[in-house]
Parts: C-alpha cells; sequence; structure tokens
C-alpha cells in the first residue's frame, strides 16, 4: 500500500483502532477513552482504540520488530512508534494510603487527569447516556468512588515534579446533590492549586446557578468544559436522555455564562462523531459553538466495552477527515485555536485528531 501522510494515518488509528501482538502494559480506564492506549507516532501523543471488539479486524498492528515497537499495515511496514514511559506517581501512595494511580492517570503526555466523583445520578437507570462508562472503573475496582482532595493535591504535585505534568483535567458525574458535588470539586481545585499550581480545566453537567461559573475562577479554574456531546439534537433524547430534559438552551445559556468568566477559547464542550448524526447536522452544531466563543471538540465516538454502545463501531476515517476539514475552518472563522486552551482534553488533544487539521488550515 502507499503510506498514508501523519494527519490521515492518525485519523485512521482512531477510528480503526489498532492490534498489539508483543504484550505491552499501557493505559486503561480513567476519565478518558477507557478501551484504548496512548502511542507517540510523528512525536505526537495520540489515544487509539486498542480494547474493543472490531480492533481485531483494524489492518493496522503494532509489533516488536528488530527491537524497536513498529507499526504496520497488513504485512506492510509503515513506522515505528514509541509508548510512553509509566509515569512515577503511578507506583506512589497518598497520605492516606491509596496508590495514586487509584486517583489520577497520565493523558496524553502531560496530563495530569482524574474523575473526582466517579459516579453519576443518571448512571444505571434509564436516563444514562448510552456511551458513558463512569461506574465501570469502579466496578472494577481501578478507582474509588470520591477522591480525597487532599490525596488528589498531593498526587498533582508529584507528577508535576517528577513526571513532567503540566496541566489537570478534572471531570466528575451528573451530582445527586449539587450542592455538596460542587463543594467537592472546589476543594479539589484549591488543594491542587496550593500544592501543584497547576492550570486546571473542569468538566462538569450544566450547573443550576449560573454563579457557579464565578465560584469556579475565584478557587482558579482555568478552563471548563460543559459537554453536550449530541451534534443533533433530535438524537439527545435516544443517547443522552436524562441530559436531553435541560434542553440546549441551558446548555447556549451557560456557554455564554462561561465565556463571559473564563474568556473565548477557555470554554469547551466535546462532540462525538458516529451517533447517528449527519455530517451537516454535526458541522452545524460546531458552528452554533464557536459562534458563541466556546471550542468545539470533536472526536470519534470510541464504544467503550460494557456500556450500552459496546457493539457498535467508531464512524469511518472519510467521515472525520470531512468533519475535521470542516471544524478547523469554522475555527479558524471565529479565531478559536486549541493551542490558546490553557488546560484540559482541548490543550493535550490525544483523543482528537483536530489539532492536526487546524494546522492544515492554518498552513
Amino acid at each position: 500500500m502507499s503510506h498514508p501522510d501523519l494527519i490521515t494515518l492518525c485519523v485512521e488509528l482512531q477510528c480503526r483502532g489498532v492490534r498489539i501482538v508483543a504484550a505491552h502494559t499501557g493505559r486503561s480506564g480513567g476519565a478518558g477513552p477507557s478501551e484504548g492506549q496512548t502511542i507517540i507516532i510523528g512525536g505526537r501523543y495520540l489515544n487509539v482504540p486498542t480494547a474493543s471488539w472490531y480492533v481485531a479486524s483494524s489492518p493496522y498492528r503494532i509489533e516488536k520488530y528488530d527491537g524497536r515497537w513498529s507499526l504496520f499495515h497488513a504485512t506492510s511496514y509503515i513506522q515505528d512508534i514509541f509508548f510512553p514511559s509509566q509515569p512515577a506517581f503511578y507506583n506512589e501512595l497518598s497520605p492516606s494510603g491509596l496508590p495514586f494511580k487509584q486517583l489520577a492517570l497520565l493523558h496524553g503526555c502531560d496530563c495530569f487527569a482524574s474523575t473526582i466523583y466517579q459516579d453519576c445520578l443518571y448512571w444505571n437507570t434509564p436516563n444514562q447516556c448510552r456511551f458513558c462508562g463512569i461506574g465501570l472503573s469502579l466496578k472494577n475496582n481501578t478507582t474509588i468512588l470520591t477522591k480525597d482532595p487532599v490525596d488528589l493535591a498531593c498526587a498533582a504535585a508529584f507528577a508535576a515534579q517528577h513526571d513532567g505534568v503540566r496541566h489537570v483535567t478534572l471531570t466528575t458525574g451528573a451530582w445527586h446533590d449539587e450542592l455538596q458535588g460542587f463543594e467537592h470539586l472546589c476543594a479539589c481545585v484549591r488543594d491542587i492549586k496550593k500544592s501543584a499550581a497547576l492550570p486546571v480545566h473542569v468538566q462538569l453537567h450544566p450547573p443550576q446557578n449560573m454563579q457557579a461559573f464565578d465560584q469556579l475562577k475565584a478557587v482558579g479554574v482555568d478552563t471548563v468544559g460543559i459537554h453536550i456531546e449530541v451534534g443533533n439534537t433530535d438524537l439527545l433524547s435516544t443517547m443522552t436522555p436524562g441530559k436531553s430534559a435541560l434542553g440546549i438552551a441551558t446548555y447556549e445559556t451557560c456557554w455564554e455564562h462561561g465565556v463571559s468568566v473564563f474568556g473565548k477559547n477557555q470554554v469547551s464542550s466535546f462532540l462525538l462523531a458516529g451517533l447517528g448524526e449527519t455530517s451537516q447536522q454535526l458541522t452545524d452544531m460546531v458552528e452554533c459553538i464557536a459562534r458563541l466563543g466556546v471550542f468545539p471538540y470533536i472526536l470519534p465516538l470510541r464504544p467503550i466495552p460494557g456500556t450500552l454502545l459496546s457493539d457498535w463501531r467508531p464512524p469511518e476515517p472519510s467521515y472525520m477527515m470531512g468533519l475535521y476539514t470542516q471544524t478547523a475552518r469554522i475555527l479558524k472563522k471565529y479565531g478559536l485555536e486549541s493551542r490558546k486552551s490553557k488546560a484540559g482534553c482541548v490543550r493535550c488533544g490525544a483523543c482528537s485528531s483536530l489539532s492536526l487539521f487546524e494546522e492544515d488550515a492554518v498552513s
């Protein structure tokens, strides 16, 4: 085969997945895609599916060849790749005796990420988001329900000192008690800021009180994510039945107020491609979000084993190529850039190939 360029290759790998022939211990579980591993390809950190059922049919594989990790398409060698070293903080214990690895994981090359409350009021109910796997790592005993702010801050400080961590992502499910959950989130941010002084990104369910954004800013949050995830409003009730009851107007209000507090480019929303929307519907949502100064972080659906969409596939690479190209043009139109994000998934970029298309759109 003729070898694809790096941009096409990254999209292919994130949609097709890659088989790892020789044993390699990598990241699993956590706040991001929990069926993949991070590889370094062409100098870029890329999280790719490795554990879902459809990966078995991928034409891509990684195996040891002449002492190096190499990527192949069928029998054709493409290039060498690298795996990130295991972070030093994975081997340490918190003041309360918990392994740091149960509190947080390293995402991409330098993002310290934690789901501070590993549950959601919608989980295991008819209102559960169909693609969500928040309760799976708790069920598998790879994490704990609630992360203690002091423990989390110690882990972040150690990771910053020994693993080159440069920013933090804190996620949480929707709380049963919003006030209590919000206080816990603020405590985690305060302690991390005090111990590690790192930029912090938080992702949360749209709050009932818009003053929550001002409070987050006051405790040191740098960027926020309010994720609608579905690019077609007609699909909201099917894919996110609990969240759909809020309505698109609630999200727009949150996005607008978030931008007024944190500034343009510092508020983001995930948009998952491949949930049944059309390309035009998703592109329209991208423009709707970008127009507000919010960064539309588009990425392919990555069906997680054990979730309600576990038998689905990611979208076709050609579909993602078109969406990325259109999204990059819209970002340029509204002056949004992933590299300007101070912290979080947009800055990390390992789970999406969007930033490669941004670079291409500018060049």
